[in-house]
């Protein structure tokens, strides 16, 4: 779904409670040499009315934090993916910590990529390669490409 077209934006939604890592995201976000429309919701609640709301402009990649109120990340991966208005969505699963049999689970319910939060240092590079990685390959990876790590990059 996600395409790097010259001179068109690409739509990225950040579904995060922490309001710090919304505004790092976004400040990264900026440093990359890429053009892009970004919108946030603060919890799970808000991210499916904003979808249902935008079915017809619908972001390219999410970038979903799986530990929020109201409604997690894989609650809402899970939605997202049995709707098929919006189960083309790429969607990247952030958390600081995450267990093999977690992400086996997220795998197969459809996220494309698991990506450790990372510092800011680090944090402009990781979303760089997740855009690449979803722009080379815009389909759900194998298992063992699933989970990134900057050193992969």
């Amino acid at each position: 779904m996600i395409e790097f077209r010259k001179n068109v934006p690409i739509n990225i939604l950040l579904a995060d409670d922490d309001r710090d890592d919304r505004y790092f995201f976004e400040k990264a976000l900026k440093e990359l040499p890429i053009d892009t429309n970004f919108n946030t919701v603060p919890d799970g609640e808000r991210l499916m009315d904003y979808l249902y709301k935008n079915v017809a402009n619908l972001p390219d990649v999410l970038f979903l934090d799986n530990n929020m109120p109201r409604k997690n990340g894989s609650e809402c991966l899970i939605e997202i993916k049995a709707d098929k208005r919006l189960k083309g969505i790429p969607v990247v699963l952030c958390s600081t910590s995450l267990g093999d049999d977690f992400a086996n689970l997220l795998y197969l319910n459809g996220a494309h990529y698991y990506l450790h939060k990372c510092d800011f240092a680090e944090l402009k590079q990781c979303i760089d390669m997740v855009l690449q990685l979803l722009a080379q390959n815009p389909n759900q990876p194998p298992r063992d490409k699933f989970m990134l790590r900057l050193q992969e990059a």
